[in-house]
Parts: C-alpha cells; structure tokens; sequence
C-alpha cells in the first residue's frame, strides 16, 4: 500500500470520498486526520486523479500499516475505568493462571490491589496442552472473577479462545486476552475488532515479529483501535532451562515500528518462579510500558502453571524494584 498525506483533514476527507465512491470495493483507508492509505498508484491513474503537488507520497509502508508508526506517529493509549495503558504509563496486569474458587479470586483481588495493579487476571476457559487437563469453570469462574474485579473496583482481562463464546465473555469482561496459541485465529481476531474493548494480544510461540503485527492489523482493521502487545517469549532451540526464550529485543523493536502499546508477561517466558523477577526488571529496564505477571498464595497447590506463580508478597518486591528502575531511567 502507500500512504497519502494532504495538506489538512477537509482535503483528506474530500479525497477519501471521491475514492470510495469511484471504488467502494477497494482498500482506501482514512484516518480521520490527513493520511490516506490505498492499494497502490494504479488506483488513481485509473480513475484519473491528479495529486496536487503538496501531497506527500509514501510509497512502501508496512503490510499492517494501521498499526505501523508512520499511520499513527503517537502512542495510542488505552483508557478504562482503572486503566490508563501506553505511552510513558506503566501498567501492571496481576493475577491466578485460573480461576479456582470465589474464595481464592477475591483473596488474589486483594492482594493484586495493594501491590498497585489495576488490571485482575484470570482464565476461566483454559487453553491447554493436553485434553485431558483442566480447562477452566467456564461461566461459573466469569462470575466470581467480575464479581471480585468490581469488589476491589480492578479492570478484569480474561482469555477468549473461541469465537462461539464471544457473547458470554463480553458480558463479564472489560478486556479480552487473546492468547499465544490464539494469535493466528483470524476469525476470532476479527470478531474482536468488530467490538471495541481493549484486546491484549499475546505473541505466537513462533511468531515473528511481523507476524504479530499483522495479527494485530486484523482488529484494527475490523474497527478496533484498543489494542496492546504481549510478549510472553518464543520457541527457540534451548528451553531446557525455561519455558521460552523472552525476546527482550522486542520491546525497543515494536516500540519502533507501532504506536501500540507493549508489555512483557515474564511468567510465561521463565516456566519458574525464581526466574519471573529478573525477567519482570529486565522489562523494565528495556521499556516496556508493563507486565503481566500470575500469581498464587500457594503456588504448589495451584490448579495451572503453579511452577511459574510467584506469591503476592514477590509480586509487591518486583514493583518496588520496578518502580526503582523506572525512577533511575527517568532521572538519567
């Protein structure tokens, strides 16, 4: 595609019009503002348009190109009831791996609060390797972690992994998660751009990074500008030792190239709970604008992923750490 930038929004929108209305099945994209985007020069010299000469031509831009940086200069930032995510904030996404118990999601809610999190985490429909696994309290476990978001007035995030369960997650949640192995469903990535509350976006175990770009194109281009991405490592040669292998070079990468915003989720990348720390500071140190961190009072006893949970009072140690580094690099 390339990009058009005209001289003001009105001569933009005029444009745009004339497009649409020559071609009203081909790609044109508008921004609202002054960039038009389209399939390529031969649109106009066969519709016979003229640029003037103080229209701006980028010819290459990116294949996601809504979610690129030359579209959208600025940090998009998202805004919820308790959450202001991107830009220059830091946001802290806390909570089980699963939903076990209204018992255990209120005390996990407390304790996500008081280390200064706004975002409660939690799955009730579970994703997992093996089908004889558990896989969640599906409605039930929507309905103890809403109840205990609201108790400690927290955004809740939870996982959607199919689109047929799209009506019954939206009632609960105030943020999907689209998981790793869930990346590439176009489908459900267009169902989620058809609505528009916020959508994490975890990387594919062995995605790249363009590929998680284009993924991340689908929901905004269904619409939905409320996106942010979640690095949670790769696949590579060597996970003897961890999970995954967190590509800390993403951070300064996606910053680079899109204006959304960019967390890390070291729990997932470590698979051990000894190794979430420095991962969650070397986070921090490189940029990103957050973590998504789980955790359980009793880790051994935890119904998913125990072995990369860390316990309420480690989380409290990360983001005072965290909060170090992050003074220390403003400050320098």
């Amino acid at each position: 595609m390339q990009m058009l930038t005209m001289p003001d929004s009105a001569a933009a929108k005029k444009l745009y019009d004339k497009l649409k209305l020559a071609a009203p099945d081909a790609t044109i994209l508008f921004d609202q503002d002054c960039r038009l985007a389209i399939d390529n020069q031969h649109m106009l010299d066969e519709l016979e348009i003229k640029l003037d000469s103080d229209v701006k031509v980028d010819e290459k831009m990116p294949a996601a190109i809504q979610a690129s940086r030359q579209w959208h200069p600025e940090d998009t930032i998202i805004k919820t009831a308790h959450t202001r995510l991107g830009g220059n904030q830091f946001t802290l996404i806390a909570g089980p791996d699963s939903i076990e118990s209204v018992d255990h999601i209120f005390a996990m809610a407390d304790a996500v609060k008081h280390t200064g999190a706004t975002i409660l985490r939690g799955g009730s429909f579970k994703p997992r390797t093996n089908p004889y696994s558990f896989q969640g309290y599906g409605e039930a476990g929507l309905k103890a972690h809403r109840a205990a978001a609201d108790a400690f007035e927290l955004d809740m995030m939870t996982e959607i992994m199919d689109t047929r369960d799209f009506a019954l997650i939206d009632g609960y949640t105030d943020i999907f998660q689209v998981g790793a192995r869930n990346m590439q469903n176009f489908s459900l990535l267009k169902q989620l751009g058809a609505q528009q509350k916020p959508v994490g976006l975890k990387r594919g175990m062995s995605a790249t990074i363009d590929d998680l770009l284009n993924a991340a194109e689908y929901i905004l281009a269904a619409g939905n500008p409320n996106v942010f991405l979640i690095e949670r490592g790769i696949r590579t040669f060597d996970h003897q030792y961890t999970r995954n292998t967190l590509d800390i070079a993403a951070v300064p990468v996606l910053q680079k190239l899109t204006h959304l915003p960019v967390l890390i989720d070291p729990s997932h990348a470590a698979g051990a709970h000894d190794l979430v720390a420095p991962l969650a500071l070397a986070s921090a140190a490189i940029g990103a604008q957050g973590l998504m961190i789980e955790i359980h009072d009793h880790p051994k006893e935890a119904l998913v992923d125990g072995a990369q949970a860390i316990t309420p009072a480690e989380l409290e140690k990360i983001m005072q750490q965290t909060q170090a580094i992050r003074l220390s690099l403003k400050e320098g």
